[in-house]
């Protein structure tokens, strides 16, 4: 495995990005994707109860908590993307990711702020608000399958195969 490889494996600071081998970025994000999965699961979930105030409500909530879930997980991703060397695959493909995470972040910081008009109302989430989570989630799919090639194909913040292997011996 070459420098450049073993470069984009170890932390920028591992106070902040987490050590070797436990990167921060990964746990995280499951703040956010969690929050605004449940925000979605809320929304339809507003059309079919009799009282879907709570709900609409519940959703709200949970979008903001989801915003400041990605905020912090942008903050260590992008720590872990300046370990990436610059004009390599790995790089590009880091810059798309991020990109489309900080278009998704800002979408939900849009529905969070349409939704306050009818915060206080007991009916279920308005259509487009609701449309704007669908896209937003497909967006953030994308944007998984990309930090997932990432991780799982270019191995950026994965210890070497030789540490590896240490959880294979017996």
């Amino acid at each position: 495995m070459g420098a450049p490889a073993e470069q984009a494996k170890q932390p920028v600071n591992a106070a902040l990005a987490g050590p070797y081998g436990h990167p921060f970025h990964p746990m995280l994000v499951t703040v956010p994707i969690g929050a605004w999965v449940c925000s979605l699961v809320f929304d339809i979930a507003s059309y079919v109860v009799g009282s879907p105030g709570f709900l609409t409500q519940g959703s709200t909530w949970l979008i903001g908590i989801g915003v400041v879930g990605a905020l912090a997980a942008a903050i260590v991703g992008f720590l872990d993307l300046t370990a990436i060397p610059t004009g390599s695959r790995a790089f590009r493909t880091g810059l798309v990711h991020m990109t489309l995470n900080l278009v998704v972040t800002a979408a939900f910081v849009g529905n969070f702020l349409w939704r306050q008009a009818d915060h206080d109302q007991p009916a279920p989430v308005a259509p487009g608000p609701l449309l704007l989570s669908v896209l937003s989630l497909a967006a953030l799919a994308v944007s998984g399958y990309l930090g997932g090639k990432l991780a799982y194909r270019y191995g950026v913040r994965v210890a070497n195969e030789a540490v590896q292997a240490e959880g294979f011996r017996p």
